[in-house]
């Protein structure tokens, strides 16, 4: 099931795409195929992996047509095969092929998201440690992209710029320091009457000092940590902040960081280092 705060961004990406892709018409279609002609087609899957976007495919047939029957047979999250079926559709066969390429190109990147995002998430398994995605997404369709790491296994970072507070290097070094940041921070969320988690990214085992001289941080980001410098770390912090581990982690090495004790592992790559899911949407009796 969708969640309801994210159905404005798809419903928008959703009215573009089609906008982008259909235009003034399906001029191939109309040309080819009767108004009234129905036809039956099916979501084929072409390669193993985690199918994800079922449930926006949906929306996506049924905002080009609602008369359209979606017979949905698996869900979002399940592990597929070479040759399981999603779903099959049937209506009026010019709405199916206007709905066809969205529904491919969203389903494949989704996908594949999702099973990337399960190779990772199976890497820590048995640790605490949570994989998370960042703003490493395609612009205008970071929902589709989140949504889909959700469905792998992930866990959402934040959403963007406007409902968490992040102090990374730049706001760091623009600021005068880790201190003057996070004070900083704190007199604006006081002044301004928001109620904001505080991140704060830390480059040595000096700012990690810095930070709690400041108070307030629920979360500490150790950038480019060496695991042998993440467990110091680990150790010095303790139960005082969650801790994050981001940046030069990769599939070879994310489980050395996920045993030095850290909650999450932050992982662009889930979003921008993917290869969508190859299925295919056909003509079916």
């Amino acid at each position: 099931m969708i969640d309801k705060k994210y159905l404005p961004y798809i419903n928008g990406l959703i009215e573009l795409a089609i906008s982008e892709d259909i235009g003034d018409g399906d001029h191939s279609s109309l040309a080819t195929i009767p108004s009234d002609r129905r036809g039956r087609m099916r979501l084929l899957v072409k390669q193993p992996g985690i199918i994800a976007g079922i449930e926006v495919a949906k929306m996506i047939f049924q905002r080009l047509d609602p008369q359209i029957i979606f017979d949905q047979k698996i869900e979002d999250g399940t592990r597929v095969e070479v040759g399981d079926v999603a779903f099959y559709i049937e209506g009026r066969t010019q709405s199916l092929l206007q709905a066809e390429r969205i529904v491919l190109n969203i389903m494949q990147r989704m996908s594949g998201i999702a099973t990337q995002t399960a190779v990772y998430v199976k890497e820590v398994d048995g640790l605490k440690c949570r994989i998370l995605d960042t703003r490493k997404t395609t612009p205008g369709a970071r929902v589709l992209d989140k949504m889909a790491v959700k469905i792998g296994g992930g866990e959402n970072h934040r959403m963007g710029l406007f409902d968490m507070i992040m102090l990374k290097d730049n706001h760091i070094d623009f600021a005068g320091g880790v201190y003057n940041a996070v004070m900083k921070t704190k007199e604006y969320l006081a002044q301004t009457g928001r109620s904001l988690p505080i991140e704060v990214e830390v480059r040595s085992l000096e700012d990690i000092d810095e930070v709690f001289r400041a108070g307030g941080v629920e979360r500490i980001m150790l950038d480019n940590f060496t695991p042998e410098l993440t467990r110091v770390a680990v150790e010095k912090i303790g139960d005082r902040s969650e801790i994050e581990s981001s940046g030069g982690i990769t599939l070879a090495n994310l489980r050395s960081y996920a045993e030095c004790g850290v909650d999450f592992v932050s992982v662009g790559a889930l979003t921008h280092q993917i290869k969508s899911l190859d299925m295919s949407l056909k003509a079916c009796e």
